[in-house]
């Protein structure tokens, strides 16, 4: 391998062959793989093997810290550019001594097509006619309203929660206990109709949408499509990876900001998906929420992305780093195959009723807590302030605080208060942006304390909470100067 590489990286004259070399004279102890490879790692930046090597050798971590430094001085790109240039020019040379090609042929339509999805002018409205059909349609309204209508109205309103109520009224006379099973917030009536009759059939229909524009292979054409306007806000195409499974869930995508390449990145990429970012399942119960007030949904969506863009653009200039660079392997368009639709969409599903559907049942477990301790009145009660703030009923601060147990949660909530009439066409897109920008659940909340730190975990999350009511009081304060009705 070090034949190949003194050749390629321009033999011991190179700035990056020299270090590399002193890199791996430094290194003494046994890490399992070769010293080349643990001197790549650390020239690339890898902080699991930053800090591995610094725990391990300390004082040798501090020289190869100096000589990294030195080295980058040398080049104007990162030097994991660099690196993955040598590479893929060694892998170039290598297929042009084994691999004779035939003539160069006209492009195939699939390539065509790809080079489509990646230009500016064509790219985005494909991309929003994909959200169109991909989320809207299929995700918002078969799965947030067909299916929701029937699994909830008639499977639960008719069959499973009349029979728990009364089995519970039979078997519990005790009357505290009975309310955490078939209560108002019980784990049947609430938590277990929430999980599997308003979020699961969300969840199913977005997995599969998911598995079908991941399976073609859009997502890098994606990435390259917006890595121009992404780095406007100190991100680039790669992190559209973390921010489009946010909109499966925020607490799994926050763990896949670990995939990019700096701190500066994660920190920013970390608060938008905390921010901006709905989940799948609040997504499609927003969805819902908004049916038949189509100027709310536009408001809506108008006012995520301007959020979107405007803290992207802030955190990038007040957090300190340097300008990110991108690239990316781009694979051939391909027909989704059934069979990898299914795996995946399984596989996704079988997750959330691992991971996901527990944490409902928890939910309700400590609402009831919370109720018998007063606790819960005594936050719902402190919440109502800034929810009235807002130009919400008192009663709206409830899905609030649920929407902190579960980000879906807090949505079903707001979904049981519209059909109860308790909000107007102007508290629904009030209450949709809020919540939507409220906090993160308690899963990703500490998800964010145990990626980014406790410090950075918590200031984060101070600022969406005031961010998020400042955004409603301005939303609502519009809609009632100018009288725009919904």
């Amino acid at each position: 391998m070090r034949q190949g590489m003194d050749k390629r990286f321009g033999g011991y004259c190179d700035p990056l062959e020299i270090a590399l070399e002193q890199i791996e004279g430094l290194l003494s102890r046994d890490y399992g793989i070769s010293k080349e490879a643990i001197a790549l790692l650390l020239m690339q930046d890898d902080s699991e093997i930053n800090d591995l090597v610094k725990k391990r050798e300390p004082e040798a971590f501090e020289k190869i810290s100096g000589l990294i430094i030195k080295t980058k001085e040398s080049y104007n790109q990162p030097l994991s550019y660099i690196i993955n240039l040598r590479r893929q020019e060694e892998a170039n040379r290598i297929v042009s001594r084994a691999v004779t090609l035939p003539e160069k042929q006209r492009p195939r339509f699939l390539e065509k097509l790809g080079l489509i999805l990646m230009n500016p002018f064509f790219g985005g409205p494909i991309l929003l006619f994909v959200l169109y059909f991909g989320l809207y349609e299929f995700v918002g309204k078969f799965g947030a309203g067909v299916l929701v209508n029937f699994l909830e109205n008639v499977v639960f309103g008719k069959f499973i929660n009349p029979f728990m109520i009364k089995l519970f009224d039979r078997i519990l006379p005790w009357r505290v206990i009975h309310e955490l099973f078939a209560g108002e917030y019980g784990i049947f009536t609430l938590g277990i109709r929430y999980a599997v009759a308003i979020i699961f059939p969300i969840v199913a229909t977005f997995f599969i949408a998911f598995s079908i524009i991941e399976d073609t292979g859009y997502l890098p054409r994606l990435a390259l499509l917006i890595d121009r306007l992404f780095k406007k806000i100190g991100l680039t195409g790669r992190a559209v990876i973390p921010m489009v499974l946010g909109f499966g869930c925020a607490t799994m995508a926050t763990m896949v900001t670990r995939t990019l390449p700096t701190k500066r990145e994660r920190v920013i990429a970390t608060l938008l998906l905390a921010l901006a970012v709905p989940c799948s399942a609040q997504l499609g119960v927003i969805f819902a929420l908004l049916e038949g007030h189509p100027k709310g949904l536009a408001v809506w969506i108008l006012v995520l992305i301007a959020v979107f863009l405007f803290t992207g653009f802030l955190a990038s200039r007040i957090l300190p780093g340097e300008r990110p660079t991108f690239y990316m392997e781009v694979p051939p368009l391909r027909l989704p195959q059934l069979s990898n639709i299914l795996i995946k969409t399984y596989t996704r599903v079988k997750w959330y009723f691992l991971e996901i559907f527990p944490m409902f049942i928890l939910a309700s477990i400590m609402i009831w807590v919370g109720q018998i301790t007063r606790l819960f009145d005594l936050l719902v009660w402190l919440l109502s302030y800034p929810v009235r703030l807002i130009g919400l009923p008192d009663k709206a601060a409830v899905p609030f605080l649920f929407g902190f147990f579960r980000r879906d949660y807090g949505a079903a909530g707001l979904y049981d208060m519209k059909k109860a009439g308790l909000l107007n066409g102007a508290q629904l897109v009030v209450a949709t942006v809020t919540l939507t920008l409220f906090l993160p659940c308690i899963a990703q909340f500490l998800i964010t304390i145990k990626e980014r730190g406790i410090k950075t975990g918590i200031a984060i999350s101070l600022f969406v909470f005031l961010f998020s009511f400042s955004i409603g009081f301005l939303v609502n304060w519009m809609l009632v100067s100018f009288g725009i009705s919904i």
